[in-house]
């Protein structure tokens, strides 16, 4: 992984996905802060930087995957950004996403790409943000139900709320790109200039 697109990506989070204030998160808890990560991985550089991160993490793991899906709507630019990257780089991984219900017509199914990925293969999953690992290992169970083994889940950034444990309970280990701490260093350097003096040229 480079350091530069790691560093990079980070301060886009930071800069683009960051805010302070009182927010209700998808597990239902309160916070005071939210990394709405959407706005960094619908960027053009931002969805890029993801899809190569990961991308080249699913390759350091030296497990075969044969695709690579998430929950929508999180995951949605997540899986496509990977898929890019990996044609680009000679080793494509199709892309899969997982609706929220199951189709209520036509195959009534979970996944959508199916079609581009053999029943029995091993995937990868990928979500955007984890905080209790709630969607994940509700996306593993959907994924799994439809023939499909899960053999490794990552995240943009673990925000070290008991999502890795509660998905290392159920048997997945977690890999994330950043976790809180790592967003919360740039937090507290921008204290005392003012976060406005961050600027993603």
């Amino acid at each position: 992984m480079s350091q530069k697109d790691w560093e990079r990506l980070r301060q886009m989070i930071f800069e683009l996905s960051y805010r302070e204030g009182t927010f209700r998160l998808t597990s239902g808890k309160e916070s005071d802060f939210y990394i709405d990560c959407k706005q960094t991985t619908l960027s053009a550089e931002g969805a890029y930087l993801c899809g190569k991160l990961l991308y080249n993490r699913i390759l350091q793991s030296g497990i075969s995957i044969s695709g690579v899906g998430g929950m929508t709507l999180g995951a949605d630019p997540l899986v496509t950004a990977v898929s890019v990257v990996s044609f680009i780089e000679g080793k494509p991984i199709p892309a899969f996403i997982i609706r929220k219900e199951a189709k209520g017509h036509g195959t009534g199914s979970w996944i959508e790409g199916k079609s581009n990925i053999p029943l029995g293969s091993k995937v990868a999953l990928v979500e955007d943000v984890v905080t209790t690992g709630g969607t994940l290992i509700k996306a593993i169970e959907r994924t799994e139900e439809e023939g499909y083994k899960v053999a490794q889940v990552l995240t943009v950034v673990d925000r070290e709320e008991g999502g890795e444990k509660a998905l290392s309970n159920a048997g997945y280990e977690l890999s994330s790109l950043f976790t809180r701490g790592d967003i919360m260093a740039l937090v507290e350097k921008s204290v005392g200039c003012g976060k406005t003096d961050v600027v993603i040229p």
